[in-house]
């Protein structure tokens, strides 16, 4: 089978996949492996079931959050800011880089953070809640009012002062900090609530992906923004094209973010945009594979010897060898490149952007005047108060004129608590608030309302959830299960 050929699309491969998955799950590996290497596939699969739980990589950003604050208020804060202003450099022939490590955190890991946002996007048009206009309305719509509301607030209560340039800093929901703290509720929350929420914290992201390019960027420079325009042009086309090397993607990608750097639209952009040229297909027929391995399989069976050493038993090796390269080409490049990312992203550059960006020093601080600024008040009751209202708000005006219906599962109680959990922003909120202030005070009353107002949300919306949404028992309809996989 050539494994160039035609494609199949993602629902058809996770469908496959799946079966595939199971099928393996049910034989015992000590029948095909050394129990040495049957310790180091379940030490494996040990590490995935970790490093995929929501819940593990919130915490790993909390604990990075409350170390950042430790710091910044021991005598060790001035030399870690030190090392945060590190100047990093880099020359590739004509073109030079210079960034500080902080710089490098915000404008290049937090790229590959929004990647993976792109990708979760990407996944949820192509056969999650996005699919379809209908079952995108909703939580989009939903996810425009809570960032509208943040804003309002913290527009009105910053009106006329030289702080009303943050009003987006509310604006944004934290995926991994919602996600994890909604997954540690349980069944008190229904699988389709938690695909509803994880919907709008998506949408809500890249609004906020929007507001940060098109408000917090520099002057535009014209000429480094028609080679971003041209190096998209080449992502799309290599789409268009059938390239299903993910590697290709990257490398061109890596140019988009230099170009996008250079442009004045911040660079993180280019997250996005790289995962909306990924394929999202596989190049091969799926259909066909069952048959291809079962031939492949008989061949080698055939072939195997038992009175021979395995480095004499070519025809075996070589049909090894050609089964992994083909079964390579089963996965589609975007779920390649969230593979190979999520983990790092969960578990190391969230975690460090939350170390670089929550050093909030209070030593000295007037803590009466910090509560009273308007900055404080107005990121604070925007988090806590303007989420739930535009969530809720908008999600009921949708409803009740007809123009959409709650996703089935999903009830008016739990609306309530998604959007109280909605105002737990972190990732995009500091980000914001430092490339919109450089008053020392202005950044300090930001992140710490920042902190606050995180914290506040998640402990009211568990509050409430434990103590007004009924526990869900009894067995999940399928329609739920499947929700649930997704």
């Amino acid at each position: 089978m050539d494994s160039t050929t035609l494609n199949m699309d993602c629902a058809s491969y996770t469908e496959l996949a799946t079966e595939l998955d199971a099928v393996v799950a049910e034989i015992p590996t000590r029948i095909i492996a050394e129990p040495a290497t049957e310790r180091a596939v379940a030490r494996r699969h040990a590490r995935v079931r970790i490093t995929s739980n929501g819940t593990i990589a919130a915490a790993a950003m909390v604990v990075a959050a409350v170390a950042a604050v430790i710091v910044a208020n021991s005598p060790a804060y001035g030399p870690v800011q030190a090392v945060l202003e590190q100047p990093l450099g880099l020359m590739l022939g004509p073109l030079t880089l210079s960034l500080s490590f902080k710089d490098f955190v915000n404008d290049f890991l937090m790229a590959v953070f929004f990647l993976l946002v792109g990708i979760e996007l990407k996944y949820e048009m192509t056969v999650g809640q996005l699919h379809t206009p209908r079952q995108a309305a909703l939580p989009v719509l939903a996810a425009v009012g809570g960032v509208m509301g943040p804003c309002i607030i913290y527009f009105v209560i910053n009106a006329g002062t030289a702080s009303v340039g943050g009003w987006a800093i509310p604006m944004a929901t934290d995926i991994a900090f919602a996600l994890g703290a909604m997954s540690l509720l349980g069944n008190h929350v229904a699988p389709a609530t938690k695909t509803f929420f994880s919907t709008l914290a998506v949408a809500d992201d890249v609004l906020a992906i929007i507001v940060l390019a098109l408000f917090y960027g520099q002057t535009p420079n014209v000429g480094w923004l028609a080679a971003s325009a041209a190096v998209t042009a080449v992502l799309f086309a290599l789409n268009h094209a059938h390239i299903y090397k993910a590697r290709i993607y990257i490398v061109v990608g890596l140019i988009l973010w230099y170009c996008m750097l250079n442009s004045g639209v911040h660079a993180t952009l280019a997250g996005v945009i790289l995962a909306f040229s990924l394929p999202v297909q596989s190049d091969l027929h799926l259909g066909n594979l069952r048959r291809w391995l079962g031939e492949r399989a008989d061949e080698m069976d055939d072939a195997y010897d038992d009175d021979m050493h395995i480095l004499g038993q070519h025809n075996v090796t070589e049909g090894a060898a050609r089964v992994e390269r083909i079964m390579h080409h089963v996965t589609p490049p975007l779920q390649r490149v969230e593979r190979a990312i999520s983990t790092p992203v969960n578990f190391f550059v969230l975690p460090l952007f939350a170390f670089v960006n929550a050093q909030v020093s209070l030593v000295g601080v007037d803590m009466g005047a910090l509560v009273t600024d308007p900055v404080t008040r107005g990121v604070y009751l925007g988090a806590l108060l303007g989420k739930p209202l535009g969530i809720i708000g908008m999600t009921a005006l949708l409803v009740g004129i007809g123009f959409a219906k709650l996703p089935h599962g999903v009830d008016w109680r739990q609306v309530v608590g998604v959007g109280i959990m909605g105002g737990m922003g972190f990732t995009m909120s500091i980000l914001i608030s430092s490339l919109t202030f450089t008053s020392a005070a202005e950044i300090t009353a930001a992140k710490c309302a920042i902190l606050a107002g995180s914290v506040t949300s998640a402990v009211v919306g568990c509050i409430y959830i434990l103590l007004v949404c009924h526990k869900k028992t009894g067995r999940a309809s399928d329609a739920e299960k499947a929700v649930a996989k997704q």
